[in-house]
């Protein structure tokens, strides 16, 4: 795996904190600006609002710009995102500079996954994509619970500040370890790119991944009243449970990476179908302490462990379009992430109970399961469609001058390539 996969993997890290910190920094971030606590919860929502409407927004923006170039510059807007966030004076400006670093974040996950991907053969893009979703496992391990720390210790800007630092790391090594990717022989053309989305299964992707994505976050969301409110535990022992949820969520990250490549899949049945296991033991158990705990971990496991499969699918079914194919993705886990916790709420105003927000993420894991299984089915029995062959080529050219590159055979269209039967 190339060095530069992991400096991706650090840049991830530094988004994946700035996008999740404020879920600890609210109250403070309210006093200070002199607002509710709903109304800073809005900043969370601008984020992944931002990340939903600016990941293909970008993606076509700097369609034609070189790739390595475009990182730097995003990587950069999004580090000064945090340095205005850290010295916003109001409301107002703060909010903007949320769009703005979500708008840099999408951007960069976009076209991070798409060199990432340019950077490893064929059979090891869900390796790479695992490594780039590890600096989001571990942003929530250590990143959050940090920012956290840093907010109760030093103020909520402080988070903003170490951010920054951490983003400007980043950016040295974008500069000094990133290679150039080579541009294919022929120029990307907006309408080449958006003939992915006649592809049915690339629809299929996108909707197994918001609803994946949506139906553990669906539950997580609301994790922290579920477990002192249905399983009694002490509000002290919430931010433990929620790092453990990250300890599961790295560990799946690894090994979904590791074995998705060889059997895809498999990961994405066998992960989904463990995912929804849980949250009905979760709805069933959840007010046994100990059990609450283990379905924590468990759950990040399970949701993480076929996260960089469901990424390599969307490479493989829309590989002639490879940076808006990772838009496309970004989009969609964000629409999960967004959709998700929105059905978990309207559950909760309906007076149902906590138990019931378990309930509702299965039932979106279920129809991920079953979405998962037609397109299963419509892999076996149908030839590559021309948009998934002609990807071929032009990954080939892509990657055909970097080291990793060679490796990638055009005898075999990507669905086939990277995707062996389970």
């Amino acid at each position: 795996m190339p060095l530069a996969v992991y400096i991706l993997g650090l840049s991830v890290f530094a988004l994946g904190t700035s996008e999740f910190m404020l879920s600890g920094l609210l109250p403070a971030v309210a006093d200070d600006m002199n607002v509710t606590i709903p109304q800073a919860g809005l900043l969370i929502s601008a984020f992944a609002i931002g990340m939903v409407v600016g990941a293909p927004l970008l993606a076509v923006a700097t369609l034609r710009l070189p790739r390595r170039t475009t990182l730097i510059a995003l990587i950069t807007t999004f580090g000064l995102g945090q340095i205005a966030g850290a010295l916003a004076p109001t409301y107002g400006i703060l909010f903007a500079s949320r769009v703005v670093s979500a708008l840099a974040c999408a951007g960069f996950w976009a076209v991070g996954a798409a060199v990432a991907i340019a950077m490893v053969p064929m059979n090891q893009r869900a390796r790479a994509m695992a490594v780039m979703i590890g600096g989001l496992s571990i942003a929530n391990v250590l990143g959050v619970p940090a920012g956290a720390f840093l907010g109760d210790g030093l103020g909520w800007r402080s988070a903003f500040w170490a951010v920054g630092a951490a983003s400007a790391i980043a950016l040295v090594g974008i500069v000094t370890l990133v290679p150039h990717i080579p541009r294919p022989a022929e120029r990307p053309r907006l309408k080449r790119e958006l003939s992915i989305y006649a592809d049915r299964q690339v629809w299929l992707s996108i909707a197994v991944t918001a609803l994946a994505a949506g139906g553990v976050f669906c539950a997580f969301s609301y994790l922290s009243p579920f477990l002192t409110d249905v399983a009694g535990l002490d509000e002290g022992w919430v931010p433990a449970v929620l790092a453990l949820f990250g300890v599961g969520a790295l560990v799946g990250t690894t090994v979904g990476g590791r074995v998705a490549d060889a059997h895809l899949f498999g990961v994405l049945l066998t992960g989904t179908a463990l995912s929804t296991v849980f949250l009905t033991a979760l709805a069933l158990l959840g007010h046994v302490e100990i059990a609450a705990v283990v379905l924590a971990f468990l759950l990040g496991l399970s949701a993480f462990y076929t996260a960089p499969a469901l990424n390599a699918r969307m490479f493989n079914v829309a590989g002639a379009a490879p940076t808006l194919a990772g838009a496309t993705t970004t989009a969609a886990f964000n629409l999960g992430n967004t959709g998700g916790p929105w059905l978990g709420g309207t559950v909760i105003d309906a007076d149902l109970g906590y138990p019931a927000v378990a309930w509702a993420g299965a039932a979106m894991t279920v129809l991920a399961l079953a979405l998962t299984a037609v397109s299963l089915r419509l892999h076996r029995r149908t030839a590559p469609s021309r948009i998934v062959t002609g990807s071929t080529a032009a990954n080939s050219t892509a990657t055909g001058s970097t080291a990793a590159g060679s490796a990638a055979t055009p005898q075999a269209a990507p669905s086939d390539a990277a995707a062996p039967r389970p």
